[in-house]
């Protein structure tokens, strides 16, 4: 007998032809899979949405604007010297100041897209359309692919009772891929998301099809759901795909990502959860208090996090083809010791550069925004003295 969870993922999937992600380096109008909608494709909906409210403008001395322009410098000599596809943006959450670099490019979010079912799923809970508290039993059925913490009880226990708090936090802290799933198709599955995003007038972020179909795709394959039974089972799988076959879908993912957004627009959209735009006073509570608790890329933008400083954030990791990383990204609130709040976005859509210099790359970025935040704490000490 199938859970609730698989039953809705089956009925959706039913809708997606899977051959259509495998075959994502055809044509637009042949490969995207008809269930995922990009931002631009939703133009005329989002058009309709109310827009984000923006904090008033306010005068701005010389030395602000002299500490801006060696602030975006600064990240435009980091984005260089680590090259590669990518984009930075950092937002100043109370003025609403933003810079970036490559900061309007899509790229691959890969499981930093968790936060637009976290966000759909507290947004239902403002609404009163969804309790935390709620059941929902995960099966071997709902299991997924690649980290996935909560596999091992489920395979041991057959199932496992839970609630959309649980998958929530599990999905991310631990960015547990099946429990992710399972929050999405109990808050309505892709479509419910997008419709939260053109809702909240998020523009230039796409939604993909759930993690299932989404990694498949990416390898050249349609899923399996026997691959969940065991570890290798996925990748056997993708080792078989021919060498052709696997090149062309993955540098069609990289190409035109079904789950792709701009830092940009991620970084905004974390201001704005921030300023309590997006959720209500508790929700955003709740959101925030979670992320902080992220145990995933302890060394990529939270490597950086000076004393006094704290962070709310979560990473996304593609998969490698080739030697090339695709998808390797650290989103986040960074907290000030005085409360200040920078939303930063660090996204990398494709490098041959090991692990070790990317995590330092975002480093860097952490210690540009503390330093630029440094630099104005001292100019409105100087300003109060004088």
């Amino acid at each position: 007998m199938e859970s609730g969870v698989t039953a809705v993922f089956r009925t959706i999937a039913a809708l997606v032809p899977l051959a259509a992600l495998a075959a994502c380096g055809q044509p637009e109008q042949e490969g995207r899979p008809s269930a995922v909608v990009s931002a631009d494709e939703d133009a005329a909906n989002l058009k309709a949405s109310p827009a984000p409210a923006q904090p008033e403008p306010e005068p701005v001395a010389a030395s602000v604007t002299s500490a801006r322009s060696e602030l975006t410098a600064l990240l435009g000599t980091i984005a260089s010297d680590f090259g590669g596809t990518m984009g930075i943006a950092v937002v100043d959450v109370d003025s609403g100041w933003t810079t970036g670099i490559n900061d309007r490019k899509m790229l691959p979010q890969q499981s930093v897209s968790k936060l637009w079912v976290a966000l759909t799923a507290l947004d239902q809970v403002d609404r009163g359309r969804l309790t935390l508290g709620k059941r929902v039993v995960i099966e071997p059925e709902d299991l997924t692919v690649f980290h996935q913490p909560l596999r091992e009880q489920v395979l041991r226990t057959g199932s496992l009772a839970t609630d959309p708090l649980d998958l929530l936090t599990r999905a991310l802290t631990r960015s547990d891929n099946t429990a992710n799933d399972a929050l999405l198709w109990t808050v309505g599955g892709p479509d419910a998301v997008r419709a939260m995003l053109r809702e909240k007038a998020i523009a230039n972020v796409r939604f993909g099809p759930g993690e299932r179909l989404l990694q498949s795709g990416i390898a050249g394959l349609q899923w399996q759901q026997e691959w969940a039974s065991t570890r290798q089972g996925f990748f056997d799988a993708r080792d078989a795909v021919p060498a052709a076959a696997r090149k062309r879908a993955f540098e069609s993912y990289l190409a035109d990502p079904v789950d792709g957004a701009t830092p940009r627009a991620i970084a905004t959209a974390l201001a704005r959860l921030a300023r309590g735009d997006l959720l209500s006073p508790a929700s955003t509570e709740r959101m925030i208090a979670i992320l902080r608790e992220t145990h995933s890329g302890p060394r990529r933008l939270k490597g950086g996090v000076g004393t006094g400083w704290s962070i709310a954030h979560k990473t996304g990791t593609g998969q490698y083809y080739d030697g090339r990383q695709s998808g390797y990204n650290d989103v986040a609130l960074l907290f000030a010791p005085d409360g200040r709040a920078y939303a930063v976005a660090v996204m990398i859509g494709e490098t041959r550069k090991g692990v070790p210099q990317s995590m330092a790359m975002m480093q860097a970025v952490t210690r540009a925004v503390e330093d630029y935040d440094a630099t104005l704490r001292a100019d409105e000490s100087l300003r109060t003295r004088g």
